[in-house]
């Protein structure tokens, strides 16, 4: 058996269905997962996932390294590991950071109260709780680029969010002069350079808050989200960094004793359902 397949198996039976959020099932002999289990936790197909765990299937791609990787758990050092075996060079320090670590995941798989998110230092989307997806809609209905805050932001705006005038001319200059500082951090990544490049061709609103030459971190703002189904909620949104990996946790909290918190614990109950009105 190669190392790879080696690793594989034994990194997924030693994660529990309650370590990623599983329900219980009564008589189960397996203690890990299963893998069907793994394979739609890192969207990947099932045989795939056999072939890599019996040594048949062989140069795995960095995506799906990178989709195992988080789905399993893994530290860095693990992380690190599992590309070498595959044949592919680890993530480079000079690249943005997207791995997400164990500790990070189970902050957000225990704060299931309030809508939670984590963003790589490019304002990419990597994890979010079912609450943020119920909140800000479904991250999993888009791919790629779309999948970046900043671009969303100054491409498309922000249909079904709300700021008053000075939050928003805030929010705006400290996404361009936040996505200044990973450039400055991380000068040879090459997709964050080819975001920033679209970005200022694509958006003269961009261009222009980039052309400040700002360099600051966004930390916090307020918000009001009316697009939920519950109705108008108003969220303050503050920013936590993860010490040594530059990702970003990003909650929103509502105002104590509020309608917002009505409203908010509402939607958790009713979470990513759709209501339409019954014909009488």
């Amino acid at each position: 058996m190669s190392e790879l397949a080696s690793v594989l198996r034994s990194w997924r039976d030693r994660v529990s269905p309650a370590d990623v959020g599983l329900p219980a099932i009564a008589g189960r002999r397996a203690a890990g997962l299963r893998r069907e289990e793994l394979s739609a936790l890192a969207g990947i197909s099932v045989d795939y996932l056999v072939r890599l765990e019996q040594g048949r299937a062989r140069n795995p791609s960095p995506s799906v390294l990178r989709a195992l990787a988080i789905a399993l758990r893994l530290t860095d050092d693990e992380r690190d590991h599992l590309y070498q075996v595959a044949g592919v060079a680890p993530p480079s320090a000079q690249s943005v950071p997207q791995h997400i670590g164990p500790g990070v995941q189970r902050i957000v798989d225990r704060l299931s109260d309030v809508p939670m998110a984590v963003f790589t230092a490019a304002h990419d989307i990597v994890l979010w709780n079912p609450l943020w997806a119920a909140l800000t809609g479904d991250p999993s209905l888009h791919v790629g680029i779309e999948r970046n805050l900043v671009w969303r932001y100054f491409t498309s705006g922000h249909p079904g969010t709300q700021y008053d005038d000075q939050h928003e001319e805030d929010f705006a200059n400290d996404l361009a002069a936040d996505l200044r500082a990973a450039v400055g951090r991380y000068p040879e990544d090459v997709p964050l350079a080819q975001l920033v490049s679209r970005l200022r061709t694509e958006s003269a609103e961009f261009e222009r808050r980039w052309a400040q030459a700002r360099v600051a971190q966004h930390r916090s703002s307020r918000k009001t989200v009316t697009n939920a189904t519950v109705g108008p909620i108003v969220v303050d949104c503050d920013v936590l960094t993860v010490p040594g990996s530059d990702l970003r946790i990003v909650v929103y909290t509502v105002a104590p004793h509020s309608v917002d918190e009505t409203r908010l614990d509402l939607l958790r109950v009713t979470g990513l359902q759709r209501f339409t009105a019954t014909p009488i």
